[in-house]
This record gives structure tokens, sequence and C-alpha cells, in this order.
């Protein structure tokens, strides 16, 4: 007798009611990994004081400490991650009815899942520090400033409402140095305030300008002569030497920029390369601590 086969008979593939996901193992080994970074960071910070001293000679070289960084960032990474996935792999239920390679993209995928909330934790946390830091900074920043700001509105009143800029302030005494100090004890030695005002803002303006005019340069010449004592061609010399180190100032400053950028990019880039590291990691971690926990279990109920 034929059996007739119904469309309702055929077997549909049935959906799971649990989710592939088990929020509870990610979780675990998210705070796992994050308190073991923290750990590691201190440890790190430690190491690196370590390295660092205030005596000339003592410390490492800027290349040495910046590796070292570097291959830290990497080794907590890879420490915290292993540990993070491995506690996730192991703590979470077993799936059954799955295929194998169906469990292995599951562990990959909760090891991933855990490092991402480890690192989303680190990042808030260390925010939050950051912030409260910069905050202190700010108001510090600002109190300075206010009494910066009390301390030359003073200094002006003495000087009767002449102000030299303190960027330019070393510079300007360098061009009206006299040439005999002697003179620095003649009556009216505190020199022409308005003289030394005139010359900071030539020198402010020729900065922002990104060159003095010879015309600019004539003037502090017969400004300095005068001033000092000196002859116009000691004058102008002066005030060649003094230009010259203004510049040598700021190619110092570009360099020092220059060196802080390249840092930053390198650290940027040494940072990603420990983070993917440690996503790598976590997920392989995972699926070790997966795949041993359903080992151990069928061991277990094979001795039964």
């Amino acid at each position: 007798m034929a059996t007739v086969t119904t469309a309702a008979e055929v077997a549909a593939p049935t959906e799971s009611a649990s989710s592939a996901v088990s929020w509870g193992p990610i979780i675990a080994g998210a705070f796992a990994a994050s308190a073991l970074t923290f750990v590691l960071m201190l440890v790190g910070s430690g190491l690196g004081l370590t390295m660092v001293s205030p005596w000339s000679g003592e410390s490492v070289g800027v290349t040495t400490f910046a590796v070292s960084t570097g291959i830290w960032l990497v080794l907590m990474q890879w420490l915290s991650s292993a540990l993070g996935g491995y506690l996730t792999g192991r703590l979470r239920t077993r799936w059954v009815g799955i295929h194998t390679d169906e469990t292995f993209f599951r562990d990959t995928a909760h090891g991933f899942l855990a490092w991402a909330l480890a690192t989303l934790l680190v990042v808030f946390v260390f925010s939050a520090t950051l912030s409260a830091a910069v905050g202190t900074g700010v108001q510090a920043a600002s109190t300075v400033a206010s009494g910066a700001a009390m301390g030359a509105s003073a200094g002006a009143a003495a000087n009767s409402g002449d102000r030299v800029s303190d960027t330019t302030s070393y510079f300007v005494d360098t061009l009206f140095r006299p040439a005999d100090p002697a003179r620095l004890a003649a009556p009216g030695a505190e020199g022409d305030a308005a003289a030394a005002a005139q010359a900071s803002r030539i020198l402010i303006a020729s900065a922002a300008a990104g060159e003095v005019s010879a015309e600019d340069k004539a003037y502090l010449g017969r400004l300095v002569a005068a001033r000092t004592g000196l002859s116009e061609a000691d004058a102008t010399a002066r005030v060649d030497a003094v230009l010259a180190q203004i510049e040598q100032a700021k190619v110092t400053a570009q360099e020092t920029a220059d060196k802080a950028r390249k840092a930053g990019a390198s650290f940027a880039l040494v940072g990603a390369l420990s983070l993917i590291v440690g996503a790598f990691i976590a997920g392989v971690a995972a699926a070790l601590g997966g795949r041993q926990r359903d080992d151990d279990e069928d061991r277990f109920l094979v001795t039964r």
C-alpha cells in the first residue's frame, strides 16, 4: 500500500528556542580580562618607572623605552585576552544537536565578544580617569593663569602700564644688554620700558609674519645702539644674533612637535596591533576552552 506524504508531513527544520549567544560566560570572561589588564598596566607602569630617571645617564634611550612599551602592550593584550577567552569557552553551557564547525564558530564568536566587552570596559574606565585628570589640569592651569594675570597687572601698574611678553622677554633683554655692565648701576638703569615694549611688539609681529622685514631690522639696530651704547654695526650684529636664536628656538620647537607627532602615530599603530592580537587570541582561547569543556564532559559520560 502506497504511503501518501503530504506537505504538512514533510519534516521542516526546527529553530532552537534558546539564543546562540551565552551572555553570562561572555560577561564573566570580559570582567576577568579587564581585571588582568588593569593589573598588567600597573606592572608595566612600575617597570617603566624603573627604566627612567631624572639623573643624567641613568635612563634608557627613547627608542628602547618605546620598543619596550610596544612589546608590553602586545603581551598585555595577549595574556588578558587569553584568560578572558578561555574562561568564556569553559563556562558556557554545552550546545546539543549542532555541528562541530558551528560549535567552533560560536566559541570563537564568544571569545571575540568577551574581548570587545573587556576593551570597552577598559576604555570607559580610563576615559573617565583621563577626563578627571584633564579637568584637574584645566583647573590648575586656570588658577596659574589667573595668578599670572594678576602678577602682570601689578607689574604693569609699577611700570606705567607697559607690558612685555614673557615669550620674548629673554630676547628683548639680550637685545638691550649694555656693552658695559657698569651702566646697570647708573641712574635710570631700569632702561627705557617703552623701547623694550616696542622691540617686543616688533619681534611678536615678525614671528607671526615668519620673518623680520629689513625696515624693522634696521630700526631694531638703531634702537639697540641708542639703548646700549654700542656702535650701530655692533648693534645690528647683536640683532642678527638674537634673531638667529629665535629662529633656532622655533626650529627646536618644530622638531619637538614632530617627534611628538611621530611618537603618537607609532603608539596608535602599536596599540591597534595589540588590540588585533588580543581579538585573535581571545577567539582562539575561547575555542580551545569550549573544546576542552566538551571533551571533559564526554569523558565523564563514558566513565559513568
